[in-house]
């Protein structure tokens, strides 16, 4: 991957795990006649997205150091993200997720992590040089549940922006991983004021909110002065924006949908990418809704297959959806 050698380097922080999806969609786990598995986990996914994408990306977390842990870091490198930021836990697992696909497209967890080598990322084993490289960094809020995880996600977070990333937050719920609902939000929320881009989707925010309205005053509800973006996504209704001057929507593209995995990762992973190149986008409300329609394309594009990384679009595989539209 030569060619990204010159572009900014975005760094993806978190957890990286096997998906088990079931092979009929619809049923139940229990019910499930057999599953596949797919590499998953959100900042995988981002980091994925810029490279396909055009981007320069790096992952940072941890693995296991068993056969799951292993091919994931090869599915990094294959599909061109730098893996310099990997370290692997020789005692403990690789995270493991079974994933049912409700007939409607939309997901429902089990997890198997007790605790699994994300989980036990030390601030010692961070690769400091790779994090102050990055000129965006993103994360979400999964690190944040234990230590010594969550101090490893801090200290990333502090060396990056010191310094001077931009720092991206999708919180990425995933309740049944929290102990409760008070304390995903109370550690959800702890990190809130220092992320200059954030991105939630329409759950997220009743979730954070506590409101069942999707309006604009729900939204800015959330902002804070040191907020340059804040963007709200809509599933198949596209997405609204909330920037310092202007706010807006942004209509979606309708698609057969088949599988939402990675849709949200897709849209995060080249809105990021169009903005490590030109961060003056932010305050041009223009060329804002141009990027964010982009994102949306991505989004619609990566639900029309199944799995996440396998559905996440090239930039051609982009542009000719949108010629098409």
């Amino acid at each position: 991957m030569a060619s990204n050698g010159e572009k900014p380097l975005i760094v993806s922080f978190g957890e990286m795990l096997i998906d088990f999806v079931p092979t009929e969609s619809g049923v139940s786990l229990a019910e499930a006649p057999g599953f596949l598995k797919a590499p998953g986990g959100a900042p995988a996914n981002v980091a994925i997205a810029v490279s396909r994408l055009g981007g320069r990306s790096a992952f940072v977390g941890k693995l296991g150091d068993d056969e799951f842990g292993h091919m994931l870091a090869g599915i990094l490198r294959k599909n061109g993200v730098a893996d310099e930021g990997i370290n692997f836990d020789t005692g403990a697992r690789t995270a493991l997720a079974f994933v049912t696909l409700r007939a409607d497209g939309d997901r429902e967890f089990m997890f198997y992590r007790n605790p699994s080598a994300d989980m036990l990322l030390r601030p010692d084993e961070l690769n400091l040089e790779l994090i102050r490289s990055a000129k965006v960094f993103h994360y979400g809020s999964i690190s944040l549940i234990v230590e010594p995880c969550r101090s490893a996600h801090l200290k990333a977070m502090e060396v990056a922006k010191e310094a001077g990333a931009l720092l991206s937050y999708d919180p990425n719920l995933r309740e049944p991983l929290w102990p409760s609902k008070e304390e995903a939000k109370t550690q959800i929320m702890s990190i809130w004021d220092k992320a200059e881009i954030i991105k939630v989707s329409d759950v997220e925010l009743e979730f954070l909110t506590g409101s069942n309205k999707i309006d604009d005053e729900t939204a800015m509800s959330l902002w804070h002065p040191n907020l340059k973006l804040l963007l709200v996504t809509l599933g198949e209704k596209g997405c609204r924006y909330y920037a310092k001057n202007f706010r807006g929507s942004v209509d979606p593209f309708h698609v057969n949908a088949l599988d939402t995995t990675g849709a949200g990762d897709s849209f995060v992973g080249a809105l990021l990418n169009k903005i490590a190149d030109d961060q003056s986008i932010l305050e041009d409300e223009e060329r804002l809704r141009k990027v964010l329609r982009f994102a949306n394309a991505c989004g619609a594009i990566t639900t029309t297959k199944k799995g996440a990384i396998p559905a996440l679009p090239s930039d051609a595989e982009v542009l000719s959806f949108l010629e098409g539209k």
